[in-house]
Formats: C-alpha cells, sequence, structure tokens
C-alpha cells in the first residue's frame, strides 16, 4: 500500500554547476548534445598518477556570484552552492525573505568536503608550523558548510543540514528535504549536492582502490557506463540545487510548478564497504521503496536515470536491480546514464542528476548515453546509446548508491493538478 500522504511537494526551480557548464542550460544543452566534459587534469601536476583525467568545473568565477573577502572564506565546493543559490533564486522566481525564516531550510549532501583546503593547510603546518594555520581552516572545510553559506545567505532558518553518505549524498539531501515538507517542518527547501575534490589525494585514494578509469589518452571516452569496456569511473566535480515547495505554497506565490515529487526511498546493502551484492539487492529495495510511497506499479514508471558510474560491479548490480523490480517492464524503460559526459560528481551528483531528471519531464527530452558501443555481459537494457531520444515522459526515477552501502532514489512526476 502506498504511503499515504495529505501534503504534496513540488518542484519549482533548478540550478547546476558541472564540467558540461557553469549553468543549467549551458549544462543541459550539452548533455543532450552528448558533449563529454572530461579531459585531462589542469589543477595539479598528474605526471606521477596513474589516472590523469577528471570532470572539472571550467571557468568558474566566485566574484561573480558573492565578494572577494566571502570568496576566501569558502572551500570550493562552498562557492559552488552559494552560486547554485543565487541562479536558483532566479530560475524559480523565489526571493529569499527579508527576515531570516523558519519555514525555509537547506539540506546539501557532500560526500568528501573541503578536501583541497586540508591539503593545502596540511602542506603548510608541515612547512611552517602551526602557527601558520588560519582561524577559518576549520569553518572552510566541514562539509555541512554548504548548507550553513546557503541558509545565510536564503536568511533560511528552517531545518539545515549535510548528509554525507558517499555517493548517495545529493540524493539522500533532497529525501530529508521533501520529508521535512511532508512532516510540515518547512514549507520550501532548498537540496541537493556539491562536492569539489579532484585533488591528489583523492585521485591517489580512488586509484589505490582500483575505481578510476585509466583511459588517460581518450579522456571523452573514458566514463562508459554499461559498456563492455568500461574500466572505472572517472572523478568529477559540481552542485545541483533544486527547489522544492509544499504545493500550496508554490500556488500561492505563482511559482511556475516544473514537478512533482511522488516518492523517496533508501536503503543499506549491509553488505560490505564499498561493493554492491552481486543481486542489487539493496538497490532494488530502494527503488522499490520509492515507487511503494508514491503507489505507482513499476510499469507507471518510464525512466530511470541510473546511477551509471562506468564500473564493473555498479553497472551490473545496477542492471540487475532494475530487472528484479521492474520485471517484464524493464526492457520498456529507457535509461540514461548522465556520468558518460559529466564523470562522477560524487556528492553532487544526486543533485545534479535531479536537476536532469526533472528537466527530462519538463523538455520531454531524454539525454543519451554516450560511449555505449558494445553493452557488457547482462547489460541489455535500453540505456538510449549515442543520441537524445524525444519522448513524453510522466515518471522518472533517479537513482543514487554510495560506498558504505547507502542507496537513495527520487521518483519525480510530471506535475497535474
Amino acid at each position: 500500500m502506498p504511503v499515504k500522504k495529505q501534503t504534496r511537494v513540488v518542484v519549482t526551480g533548478l540550478s547546476a554547476i558541472t564540467p558540461l557548464g557553469n549553468d543549467l542550460e549551458t549544462s543541459w544543452s550539452g548533455l543532450v548534445a552528448g558533449r563529454s566534459g572530461i579531459g585531462p587534469i589542469t589543477s595539479f601536476d598528474t605526471t606521477d598518477f596513474e589516472s590523469r583525467i577528471a570532470g572539472q568545473v571550467k571557468g568558474f568565477d566566485p566574484l561573480a556570484f558573492m565578494p572577494h573577502k566571502q570568496a576566501k572564506r569558502m572551500d570550493k565546493f562552498t562557492q559552488y552552492a552559494v552560486a547554485c543559490l543565487k541562479m536558483l533564486a532566479e530560475h524559480s522566481g523565489w526571493t529569499p525573505p527579508e527576515e531570516p525564516d523558519p519555514r525555509v531550510g537547506v539540506i546539501i549532501g557532500v560526500g568528501l568536503g573541503g578536501l583541497e583546503t586540508i591539503e593545502t593547510y596540511h602542506s603548510k603546518l608541515l612547512e611552517a608550523g602551526p602557527r601558520r594555520i588560519s582561524p577559518f581552516f576549520i569553518p572552510v572545510l566541514i562539509g555541512n558548510m554548504a548548507s550553513g553559506q546557503v541558509a545565510i545567505a536564503a536568511r533560511a532558518m528552517g531545518p539545515n543540514m549535510c548528509t554525507t553518505t558517499a555517493c548517495a549524498s545529493g540524493t539522500h539531501a533532497i529525501g530529508c528535504a521533501y520529508t521535512d515538507i511532508l512532516l510540515d517542518r518547512a514549507e520550501v527547501m532548498i537540496c541537493g549536492g556539491a562536492e569539489s575534490t579532484i585533488t591528489p589525494l583523492a585521485v591517489a585514494g580512488f586509484t589505490a582502490m582500483k575505481a578510476l578509469s585509466t583511459r588517460n589518452d581518450e579522456p571523452e571516452r573514458a566514463s562508459r557506463p554499461f559498456d563492455r569496456d568500461r574500466d572505472g569511473f572517472v572523478i568529477g566535480e559540481g552542485c545541483g540545487l533544486i527547489l522544492i515547495e509544499s504545493l500550496d505554497h508554490a500556488r500561492a506565490r505563482g511559482a511556475e510548478i516544473l514537478a512533482e515529487i511522488a516518492g523517496f526511498g533508501a536503503s543499506a546493502d549491509a553488505y560490505h564497504m564499498t561493493a554492491p551484492p552481486e543481486d542489487g539487492a539493496g538497490m532494488a529495495l530502494a527503488m522499490h521503496s520509492a515507487l511503494r510511497e508514491a503507489g505507482v506499479e513499476p510499469a507507471d514508471v518510464d525512466h530511470i536515470n541510473a546511477h551509471g558510474t562506468s564500473t564493473m560491479l555498479n553497472d551490473l548490480c545496477e542492471t540487475r536491480a532494475i530487472k528484479t523490480v521492474f520485471g517484464g517492464h524493464a526492457r520498456k524503460l529507457s535509461i540514461t546514464a548522465n556520468k558518460s559526459m559529466t564523470g562522477h560528481l560524487l556528492g553532487a551528483a544526486g543533485g545534479v542528476e535531479a536537476a536532469f531528471s526533472v528537466l527530462t519531464l519538463v523538455r520531454e527530452l531524454i539525454p543519451p548515453t554516450v560511449n555505449l558501443e558494445h553493452p557488457g555481459e547482462e547489460c541489455d537494457l535500453d540505456y538510449v546509446p549515442g543520441q537524445a531520444r524525444q519522448a513524453r515522459v510522466n515518471y522518472v526515477l533517479s537513482n543514487s548508491f554510495g560506498f558504505g552501502g547507502a542507496n537513495a532514489c527520487v521518483l519525480f512526476k510530471r506535475f497535474t493538478d
């Protein structure tokens, strides 16, 4: 039976900063055109690294969104979040209140937080001693500073949290924000994910796990979800925020309603630090929970924005989980892997992919999965290879699965009165 909900929660704004562009429209245009945002790492010397490619944000200028003094007191992931807030307000037509408002909240997922700040100050400590550490070091690096700084800028006095569930962080943030509105803890929530950890330590660490692609000579072809020749994910960075509101609040202010959140599902694999179980049982449970909460049958879902990391295990297990949940309907679904073009944005992935999922509903256009040339073993579903597809979509399921066995899925619905 579906969960009984009296309050309807709708999406009224979107924003994104990604390897494809520094705003939502540029990012979306690149995505539907099948353009890759992946290239050689330029932020540090990669000579001694096995993996030397990433989905970097290019040409971002924080001073376009905030004063220099403020920017200096933020790690890049927080700068991205504050910039996305300003674009989100413009996209949604929502104006932050003049006085702090307890009915407005912020939840932003962050996977690793201020790793660049940690590495910078660790080097400074070793070179110059403890007296050279700034009093802003800790406030800059901590993961909840994205939600904290956004709350300050938005004068949002309501629920404020940072979800840290690895690659599921952004989607968990949206699910928690959705729940806060359902429980009448807030009327407006700013939610999504932010991340910027393309650093020597992160790249070395993921490489040591054998998690990253080493297709350095062909960076644009390196991220290849569901393909036979996939060899790992490509690390990326960025931010994606969405504005969600109770339907009554959105109507009262005359907002354009883009979509409705129909359901949210979360689960744990309870299995392994980094690997999903072979049958994808935890992934399937999260997908099933989102459908159950919405009161939706598997056959009602048209499209899945897959987690699709381009790792051997994730893509296989996600495909198996989709088959478990959707049965024969799995072969009628269109499935997209945005990470084939953006790389894996870690804690930001769920926020960015949620924004893209909503645009799929609004624009009636399904982005492609690029670099899918030879489908891998058991990866035999419709992953929309190569080219975007025009189609009317009524339900989109956005999947995110993280280390520690954290699974989160949000079901978006075409809005109808």
